[in-house]
Order: C-alpha cells, then sequence, then structure tokens
C-alpha cells in the first residue's frame, strides 16, 4: 500500500505524543460507578469522555457528546460511512499490578505501556484518534467521512451505544478495535439464566447447611466448598480420593461439621474445557453422601445436569456445533445454598446453528423435575458478518498486506461492543500470540504494536471511505 510508508513515518513522528494522550486517559480511573445528574455512570466514565472530546477538538476535529454516554468525533464533513466503536470505560483495577494501575508506565525491557485501559481499549482508542489526525493531516483525499465513537459503559452492559442509537443513526459499516485480528465476525449467541429453588429443612441426619461456589457468571468457578453437618471428616476423606485430576481438596472439622473447600482453576465462561469447575466437582462428591430424600433430589438433578467435566450440555441433551462457529459451552459458574434455598447462575454460548429458545426450554423442562425453575437473565442471538462481505473482505486484506500474515475471519464465543450492530465486526485490536493481560493486573501493550494499531486502522479508513475506495454502501 502506497500509504503505509507515510502514516508509519507520521506514527514515528507523533509516537510521544500518542504515549502522552494514552497517558493522559489511563490517569482517570473511568470505572463505572453511581449515577448523578449529567453523568450516567458516575463521575469518572464522565470525566474521561469529557477529557477525551476536549482533546479531540483541540486537535481540530468536530465532536458532539450524545447523552453524556458516548462521544462522537468526525473526521471530515462527509457524511459517515464507518464508524469506529471504542470504549473509554475499565475495570476495577483489581490485583496484580507491579505499579500505579492508573499511572501508565514504560518498560524498556519489554517496550510495553502498562496502565489499566493500555489495551481495553484506550490504547486503541488513542490509536484510532491519531489514525484519523494523519489522514487528514497527511492531505489524503477521502470520499466519505469518518466517526471515531468513544463510549463509557462497555464494560457494563453496552447501555451507552443503546442511548446513542435512540438519536443517532449508526454508519453503515462498524468496526471496533476491542477484540482481535485479524478480524471476528461471528459471535456466538449467549444465554445467561438463574435457577432458584427451595427445600423444607431437616433436622437430624447428614445434610448440607451451606454451600458457595464461583465469584463471577462468566467464568469456571476455581473454588467451591460445603459445611456439611453429622459427616465425618474420614467419610468425606474417602469420597475425595475419587476427586478428577486437578481439583485439590481441603477438610476440616468442627463441631459436628465437615467443612469442604475445593480448589480447581479459572477459565473463561466461552472457554470452560480450559478449566476445572470446583464447583461440579463438588456435586459430584455430595450426591454420593446419605442426604434427606428432598435434598438429595434437589442436588441430584442439579448434578445430572452439570456433570463434572460436561462443558458442552451432553448432559442435558442441549450439545450442538457447526463448522464455522464451533460447539455450545456450558457453564454452572455461581451457587449459594443456605438454609434451604438455592441460587445458582449458569452461563451458555451457543454455535449458529442453536436454537436460543429451544435450549432454554430443554434446560427449563429438565430442571423442573428437582424443584429447580430458571429466570432467563440475558439472551443475546448469534451474530454474524459474513466472511464473503466486501468490508470483511477489505479489512483481511488490510491486514494481510500490512502484517503480512496470512488472514482469515474469526469466530468466538465471546461478545464484543458489535454483537448486536448488525453488519458489525471486531478489528484488532490484539495480535495473534500477544498475550496484554486484558482485564487483569499488569495489563499492558507493546509499543509496536499500539504504533501498528493506528497503521491498521488509518489503512482502513482509507480503503473502505477513501478516495480510490470501491463502493461498498
Amino acid at each position: 500500500m502506497e500509504e503505509s510508508v507515510a502514516l508509519r513515518s507520521y506514527f514515528q513522528a507523533h509516537k510521544q505524543e500518542m504515549i502522552d494522550t494514552l497517558a493522559a486517559w489511563v490517569a482517570v480511573p473511568s470505572v463505572r460507578g453511581d449515577a448523578r445528574p449529567g453523568m450516567p455512570y458516575g463521575t469518572e466514565p464522565a470525566r474521561m469522555l469529557k477529557l477525551a472530546l476536549e482533546q479531540c477538538a483541540a486537535l481540530g476535529f468536530q465532536t458532539k457528546s450524545v447523552a453524556n454516554c458516548m462521544g462522537s468525533v468526525e473526521l471530515n464533513d462527509l457524511p459517515a460511512a464507518l464508524a469506529v466503536l471504542c470504549h473509554l470505560d475499565v475495570v476495577p483495577a483489581g490485583e496484580g499490578w507491579s505499579q500505579d494501575p492508573f499511572v501508565l508506565t514504560y518498560r524498556q525491557n519489554t517496550d510495553r505501556l502498562y496502565g489499566r485501559g493500555a489495551i481495553d481499549n484506550k490504547g486503541p482508542a488513542v490509536a484510532a484518534l491519531y489514525a484519523m489526525r494523519a489522514i487528514r493531516e497527511l492531505h489524503i483525499p477521502m470520499k466519505h467521512g469518518v466517526r471515531l465513537l468513544l463510549g463509557t459503559d462497555e464494560e457494563n452492559g453496552s447501555s451507552d451505544l443503546t442511548a446513542y442509537l435512540q438519536q443517532r443513526t449508526m454508519p453503515p459499516m462498524v468496526f471496533t478495535p476491542d477484540g482481535d485480528y485479524p478480524v471476528i465476525n461471528i459471535e456466538k449467541g449467549m444465554l445467561r439464566l438463574t435457577l432458584t429453588a427451595g427445600i423444607e429443612l431437616v433436622e437430624s441426619g447428614c445434610r448440607v447447611e451451606a454451600m458457595e461456589g464461583g465469584t463471577v457468571v462468566n467464568g469456571v468457578p476455581a473454588c467451591a466448598s460445603a459445611r456439611i453437618r453429622d459427616c465425618s471428616r474420614q467419610q468425606m476423606e474417602s469420597l475425595c480420593k475419587q476427586l478428577p485430576e486437578g481439583i485439590r481438596a481441603d477438610l476440616s472439622e468442627t463441631d459436628g461439621y465437615c467443612c469442604v473447600t475445593l480448589q480447581g482453576l479459572s477459565a473463561h465462561a466461552s472457554k470452560p474445557e480450559l478449566g476445572k469447575n470446583a464447583l461440579t466437582a463438588l456435586l459430584d462428591l455430595l450426591v454420593q453422601l446419605p442426604l434427606p430424600d428432598e435434598q438429595h433430589a434437589l442436588l441430584n438433578v442439579l448434578h445430572a445436569a452439570y456433570p463434572y467435566g460436561d462443558t458442552d450440555g451432553t448432559a442435558l441433551g442441549i450439545g450442538c456445533r457447526d463448522e464455522k462457529s464451533g460447539a455450545l459451552t456450558h457453564v454452572l459458574s455461581l451457587l449459594t445454598y443456605q438454609e434451604g434455598r438455592l441460587t445458582a447462575w449458569v452461563d451458555l454460548r451457543y454455535p449458529l446453528c442453536g436454537d436460543g429458545e429451544a435450549i432454554i426450554a430443554r434446560i427449563t423442562e429438565v430442571l423442573k423435575s428437582g424443584g429447580i425453575s430458571t429466570q432467563l437473565q440475558m439472551h443475546h442471538k448469534p451474530h454474524e458478518t459474513p466472511e464473503s462481505s466486501p468490508f470483511v473482505r477489505t479489512l483481511l486484506d488490510v491486514y494481510a498486506q500490512c502484517t503480512g500474515q496470512s488472514a482469515h475471519a474469526l469466530a468466538i464465543g465471546g461478545g464484543t461492543y458489535v454483537h448486536d450492530i448488525p453488519g458489525g465486526v471486531a478489528f484488532g485490536a490484539e495480535f495473534p500470540g500477544e498475550e496484554n493481560q486484558m482485564h487483569g493486573g499488569d495489563e499492558s501493550i507493546r509499543v509496536e504494536s499500539f504504533l501498528k494499531i493506528a497503521e491498521l486502522t488509518a489503512l482502513a479508513m482509507i480503503r473502505l471511505c477513501g478516495d480510490a475506495s470501491e463502493e461498498m454502501l
């Protein structure tokens, strides 16, 4: 591409400005807080949006805040044919940091910039802003407009996007640099259900007094525990000898109770086969105890539906898969049981060939036999933008020509910012083989990748909307 050399030189020349801009944005801990007048997601996301739009305006771009939820930045005065959808909100800092998460830190030995939001998604947003600036200052001719969108609620449900679409229409082409390269064009359907049940308490004999497991709905639970009345430590030790590989048990006994805690391995709910589900392993143990009839029936139905190692819904009879998007995944991710009341959460991702309503009906039917009620909390149907579309083919060509690497579209079990936008795809920002600790401690972005994201974004804008672009609208 003729523009690549000029763009590469531009971003090298403006590297420090880009880093300084990212440092200013990382310094704002834009985690969602309590809503206030004019601040739907709290003070910090509002402060972040105001800062970003002020800096964009100072660079000469036309900006607008929509419902104080999302900002728009226009490349030129032409009608926008392409939107680049980024977000400025971040997840909480959490643990595992070797420096202040809200101070952008450069380490020469890794050539990385560390800070919350460095890759998710402030770094790519800065890269997109400077991509627009490069196009303008290099006087690259465009025949369509480009709009940079800066949201503030992607991490908590994307209600910012809903608010934006209530007031403005989306350009016909949309990509978000909030996924993986080369292009994500397929996202599985997503279901989240709550399970509830209640049983009469029995005051004598062996019984589960309390049980809990998991910390997040979209993750394989790495820890689960139970307090059991009239069960000896020796009895539980015997059962624990049957635990699957990778599950570790800690036992204690006090005042007539045996307490068992199982440790497994966490994993994202979109890839449960990579984890070790401590909660389903605990169910494996508990159903072998001489529990009261009603309690045993409840736990046995739950165990039969979610046996340890079943991550594709086979036990429930809902398993399905297709060549494009892979297999259904299913995780019992959260559970609490206290005083006869059980509440649990299920995370399920299903492929393009799946029928969400039929899956819900089947789960409801099976669990009802154990007195377990199901409530639907979220349902996003599968999303696909055909790989054969000119839009996707152009993005794949840009990636291949710019990186020299082969390019093909990807299917994922997770959801991106464009999941509910017809025709939308994710274009970046993580490169194959890179580990940037997104959502974790020491989140980072390589400086080289930071500049490459800007180059790829600029080239995509030019190929899709430039003077020589093919008509795709």
